[in-house]
């Protein structure tokens, strides 16, 4: 059996074996096949698919391509997290650290940036001093110290997937179902977590732009949990415009801060509750989801959702005083206003554009190697829905240069419809799926 066998057999749409699979996903995890075959199979799998059997086998082998992370000596039911991707999406830096103040074990391995949508892990570095890699000891020693920990997987845990997930990256695979379904479970089921909670976005920033495709995928993540024994839900959630009204990473750090200190609302704020209100329970801390959110409403007015941030940052070598003054996170050369210019409704946005112009202005890769720039981004201040005159602020641009933040609000301008027709609000939660079914919401 060679990787040209089995890229051959995927090109002419053929179902691969699990021998098959396993050969894969060790070449990947062990780097024994060039870069050149592992992409040429991902885009196979790209164009011609994977039954539900193969993608199942492909989860379980890139998860035991390495270690599976051992988090039994942590006391309580440790849950996790995870969000398919999207624009302005901060909710982990939220919900983490409200639900680790609610008594819930956090022991959460995150990614990079992948195309158009933002990383945690790129976020958390832009907080001068923080360092998001670690040994799988000093991961399971900081959640039994302060309960709370967000890390890059480690190089012993799921490494296939490492592998891929950069690949799928530069090569225009990353909406491949089974590779997504994949990608993620390996890494959640391989880093230990007793139950796992899924936010899978849906719209024009998502991965998958349809409803239809959005509850498949939901469906098919929650099942391949079910077939490994460990209690998964998700929840389908609108990306049909950004999340969040902040968009780069030290940007989004801060948004993440206004909302954990009382100073900001909204729908990123909405979605962190009620995501981590089914965490909660799954966790054994409340009943419901609605005690849970309002668990984690009361750790926002006491202010222990941010004190634990700033404990993370602290343990993570970070400065945890960004957490009190936001000025301490990388600050852009240029920093201007940009108004909407026409009058009417803001009718749509095309997130996925407003994800690469972000990128574009250097708070995304292009390529594996590319170098990004935590202070550049902007600061979106219209919504679906809203009326707008032509003077009326459209963003805050936060660049490099003059010539870069032109280009940013050009694109920014293009990737979002105001007309003359009023339009209601974007609606934020669509479908609750669970082993039981779906349920619309």
């Amino acid at each position: 059996m060679t990787m040209l066998d089995i890229i051959e057999k995927k090109k002419l749409g053929g179902e691969l074996s699990r021998e098959e699979i396993r050969f894969f996903a060790r070449a990947a995890g062990e780097k024994t096949a060039p870069d050149y075959q592992l992409a040429a199979l991902l885009m196979a799998i790209r164009l011609n698919g994977m039954t539900d059997r193969e993608t199942a086998d492909l989860t379980m082998e890139m998860r035991d391509s390495g270690d599976v992370a051992d988090l039994s000596g942590i006391p309580g039911i440790k849950v996790d997290k995870h969000s398919t991707g999207g624009v302005g999406d901060t909710t982990t830096l939220i919900l983490a650290p409200l639900a680790a103040a609610c008594g819930a074990p956090i022991a959460k391995m995150s990614g990079r940036g992948l195309g158009h949508t933002g990383g945690t892990l790129d976020k958390l570095e832009s907080i001068p001093g923080l360092n998001v890699m670690m040994s799988e000891d000093d991961f399971i020693r900081q959640v039994k110290e302060i309960g709370l920990v967000v890390a890059a997987q480690t190089g012993q845990l799921a490494p296939a997937d490492k592998t891929l997930y950069a690949l799928r990256d530069v090569t225009s695979t990353v909406d491949s179902m089974p590779l997504i379904v994949s990608s993620i479970m390996s890494k959640k089921l391989a880093s230990g977590a007793d139950a796992i909670v899924l936010d899978v976005k849906t719209g024009s920033g998502a991965l998958m732009h349809t409803l239809k495709d959005s509850l498949e995928l939901a469906v098919r993540m929650v099942e391949v949990g079910r077939m490994a024994g460990k209690p998964v839900g998700a929840l389908v959630t609108n990306m049909d415009q950004p999340l969040g009204t902040h968009i780069g990473n030290a940007l989004e750090v801060k948004e993440a801060i206004d909302v954990l200190s009382g100073r900001a609302t909204g729908d990123l704020l909405e979605v962190s509750l009620v995501l981590g209100g089914h965490m909660l329970v799954l966790a054994g801390k409340a009943e419901t989801a609605e005690e849970g959110a309002g668990m984690m409403r009361e750790a926002i007015d006491s202010g222990a959702g941010l004190q634990k941030l700033k404990e993370m940052i602290a343990a993570q070598g970070g400065n945890p005083a960004v957490c009190d003054d936001v000025r301490l996170l990388p600050q852009a050369a240029v920093i201007r206003q940009a108004k909407c210019g026409t009058g009417g409704w803001v009718q749509k946005m095309d997130t996925t554009a407003l994800g690469l112009a972000s990128q574009a202005m250097g708070a995304g890769r292009k390529t594996k190697e590319d170098q990004l720039d935590y202070s550049v981004g902007y600061i979106l201040h219209v919504r679906i829905g809203d009326r707008v005159e032509a003077d009326t602020p459209l963003c805050e641009l936060h660049a490099r240069n003059e010539a870069e933040a032109e280009q940013a609000e050009q694109a920014i301008r293009q990737a979002i419809t105001i007309g003359s027709e009023p339009c209601g609000r974007a609606k934020l939660f669509l479908a609750e799926v669970t082993a039981d079914g779906i349920m619309r919401l």
